[in-house]
């Protein structure tokens, strides 16, 4: 979407994702001008360098002004020493300069952030966690990921990997105990919690049980039509939620969560979550609010947007 009349100075935040990358165009105070999703081209990496200077020329062309700065989560990990990316949901970038590559192509300042961090950081501002002194944004989604903000401030942590939970291992009390496989992960570790506690975890915990194979939406869906099979999974997926939301109390203790990611949708998550994660702390230790996104799977790209500003202010 785009207004009738562009704002002075405008800020583009770009969300990768594993299925879609989006772009919005936000003023200083963070309202969005403009907004366009593609799909993501995520084993080609030529394609996936065209997309986003296609999104960039496109928001430029109908907000008729080129943005001050542009911000760009990415998923997965950067090397800050060489440049090169990891990224386990989005191939084509995995061993890759994609910094250096878009700044060539885009021709202007950019702020680079993981695609998790951006998401924390919308919501910590003005969004569901505002007004909290700490809070953890969780993705469940094609992968699960997190990131951590103090005092409206990310701590991205010495090698930009804070809030990484997704790849602490599954442990074998809870391998053992749902007779789960031990799988390897893109990242290059086996057993990560992202594989069996993302939207395609839910779909394998879901067909091992018995049933056919469905999406993670679908698997919702005949749990709530009474399906047995979907349900156990479904408590399955619960549990495993319960012991990974735990440790990240553990470790971090926020004051608040805030789920975003396609299983961020789930009504039930907000209603069961507490229960699941209660078993898995010491007496005493009281679960936070776990809240959904105030900026929907939007947030991300916002949060880009915010990076971009706080790195390239208005001149």
């Amino acid at each position: 979407m785009a207004e009738h009349r562009a704002p002075l100075q405008t800020w583009y935040g770009i969300d990768i994702g594993g299925t879609k990358v989006e772009l919005v165009a936000c003023d200083a105070a963070l309202q969005v001008h403009h907004r366009q999703r593609v799909a993501t081209p995520t084993d080609d990496y030529p394609a996936f360098v065209q997309a986003i200077g296609q999104l960039v020329d496109a928001a430029d062309a109908a907000l008729g002004t080129r943005a001050h700065a542009v911000g760009i989560g990415l998923p997965g990990v950067r090397d800050r020493e060489s440049g090169r990316q990891l990224s386990a949901n989005v191939p084509a970038l995995s061993g890759r300069t994609v910094g250096h590559d878009l700044q060539t192509r885009l021709q202007r300042p950019l702020a680079l952030g993981n695609d998790l961090h951006c998401f924390a950081l919308s919501e910590a501002h003005g969004g569901a966690a505002a007004g909290y002194p700490s809070m953890f944004g969780v993705i469940l989604g094609t992968g699960a990921g997190g990131g951590y903000c103090l005092d409206g401030q990310l701590v991205a942590g010495n090698n930009g990997i804070a809030g990484e939970w997704g790849h602490w291992s599954l442990p074998a009390t809870l391998q053992l105990r749902h007779d789960l496989p031990l799988l390897e992960c893109g990242c290059g570790l086996r057993g990560c919690l992202e594989r069996y506690v993302s939207g395609s975890g839910l779909a394998m915990i879901h067909e091992r049980g018995g049933g056919p194979a469905l999406d993670a939406s679908a698997v919702v869906a005949r749990a709530n039509e009474g399906d047995a099979i979907a349900q156990q999974a479904l408590a399955i997926h619960r549990d495993l939620l319960g012991y990974s939301f735990a440790g990240v109390i553990l470790a971090l203790d926020p004051h608040v969560i805030v789920l975003g990611g396609g299983l961020s949708k789930l009504e039930q998550l907000y209603r069961d979550l507490p229960a699941a994660i209660a078993p898995y702390l010491f007496n005493g230790a009281r679960v936070p609010p776990i809240l959904p996104p105030a900026f929907g799977d939007a947030g991300g790209a916002r949060g880009a947007a915010l990076l971009a500003r706080q790195h390239h202010p208005a001149s």
